[in-house]
């Protein structure tokens, strides 16, 4: 066990970093006997992904909680979402979900959430955690230390994602589902044993050790064997998650990539259609094609900042039913305010089977625009750039909401810093893919001059 903690494993939404080299069972034990101050907790759920540490992490973190006076109920793998369900349904007062997400499978990592699942940032508690943990600064042992049960939950959860749609209305869908090795191919058959869907199943084995591809849809590498399967097998889509399940792509029956702002906008008009005049989030890097047609629609589109405890946050504040962002996360007020792949697909299955015919046809009229996606640039000088692109640009509408947004009537693009490296992230729209290529190209160039 190692007696120094490297701080840089805190990250701006949780903890991560390769085990046993950086984050090890002395780590879990201390976050686990510092967690339970940081939250006043008497109850903690933990949950956890099929990496192979996550057993001997989970060991070490329960007997910190447990030290510290708290009792831990370990509710097995599960998906990241269905640890926010259960902290939220079941009323803990907190959870920690044993996970490192998409990274590769040296990896491991925390989630952590108050009680009704309100996410643990940085700047609302994982700065004290790190402190605390780097320090060994620990409470005293607890007089009586708390117990471990368990709780099987996959089944509630499934209930509670069907919950959001007429599970009758849904049609006998050909779908083809990348689990990619991840939580989902424990998920996915808990939800789907109520649906009339034909399931072909790609990676439903468990195995944290991702022998067939990352499971990190976000990387259409990722999506290629997802593509041939609907091809091959007739498919009216396909599905992928991520490693923790908590975030889902689609592709349609061609095999085409359809990309989170079109599934936020799918996701926002059905909400709109159930509750008229519904306040709808979408960050700062989705579609300006979100909040058009979602005020054509009657809602009140609300923009955001990039990252899921603002989202979170901002939802609560403003009374947000649906929020949804770039990179596949879709957050629900009726979710505690948290996110949900498996619910965001519900509502995706609901709306095609109300549209009938090809997927393809029902997103056409949404996705008229071109995008870049997310491309990150080494940097040494960030705001340097930034400013460089303005001083490019005197003519245009500026923002400065998260990093700098530069915006024309037919394209815009977003750049801004990373919090953790030395990155700055560009994307790019423009109403023609012409017009996309060549705003991204000359910015590129800047930024990496």
């Amino acid at each position: 066990m190692q007696n120094e903690i490297d701080p840089a494993i805190f990250k701006s939404y949780d903890v991560r970093g390769i085990y046993p080299a950086q984050i090890d069972d002395e780590t879990a034990y201390r976050i686990g006997r510092a967690i339970v101050p940081l939250l006043g907790a008497k109850r903690i759920a933990v949950g956890r992904d099929m990496r192979p540490s996550g057993e001997r992490l989970f060991e070490a973190l329960a007997r910190g909680i447990t030290e510290s006076g708290a009792d831990v109920t370990d509710i097995g793998l599960v998906s990241t979402d269905a640890l926010y369900f259960a902290v939220g349904a079941y009323g803990y007062d907190g959870g920690v979900m044993i996970t490192a997400s998409h990274n590769p499978a040296r990896y491991n990592g925390m989630k952590f959430t108050r009680e009704g699942a309100q996410a643990i940032s940085f700047e609302t508690g994982l700065r004290a955690l790190r402190d605390a943990v780097v320090a060994n600064d620990l409470p005293p042992r607890a007089a009586t230390p708390g117990t471990v049960d368990r709780r099987a939950v996959l089944d509630d959860f499934a209930r509670h994602c069907l919950s959001f749609i007429d599970p009758s209305a849904v049609k006998p869908f050909k779908i083809a589902i990348d689990a990619g090795n991840g939580m989902a191919g424990a998920t996915v058959p808990h939800v789907f044993k109520h649906l009339p869907c034909d399931v072909v199943p790609l990676y439903f084995e468990l195995d944290g050790s991702f022998p067939n591809h990352p499971a990190s849809p976000l990387e259409p590498e990722n999506m290629v064997d997802l593509q041939a399967a609907v091809l091959e097998h007739g498919c009216d889509l396909g599905v992928a998650f991520d490693g923790d399940a908590d975030r889902m792509f689609i592709v349609d029956e061609r095999g085409s990539l359809i990309d989170g702002s079109t599934v936020t906008l799918l996701v926002a008009l059905n909400t709109i259609r159930r509750h008229p005049g519904a306040k709808i989030l979408y960050n700062l890097i989705c579609s300006r094609s979100i909040p058009e047609q979602v005020t054509a629609a009657g809602g009140v589109p609300v923009r955001s900042q990039v990252g899921h405890s603002i989202i979170k946050a901002t939802m609560r504040d403003r009374d947000v039913l649906f929020g949804g962002e770039h990179s596949g996360h879709f957050y629900f007020r009726d979710n505690w305010y948290a996110d949900s792949g498996m619910i965001a697909l519900m509502e995706c299955l609901e709306v095609f089977s109300a549209v009938g015919g090809p997927v393809s046809a029902t997103i056409a009229p949404l996705d008229t625009r071109f995008r870049s996606g997310e491309i990150n640039s080494t940097v040494a000088d960030a705001a340097a750039k930034m400013d460089e692109l303005l001083t490019n640009h005197p003519d245009a509408s500026i923002d400065r909401l998260d990093g700098v947004t530069i915006a024309y009537p037919d394209w815009w693009m977003n750049v801004r810093p990373s919090n953790t490296e030395p990155l700055l992230r560009l994307n790019v729209e423009g109403d023609t893919r012409e017009l996309m290529e060549r705003r991204r190209d000359e910015a590129l160039a800047l930024i990496r001059s």
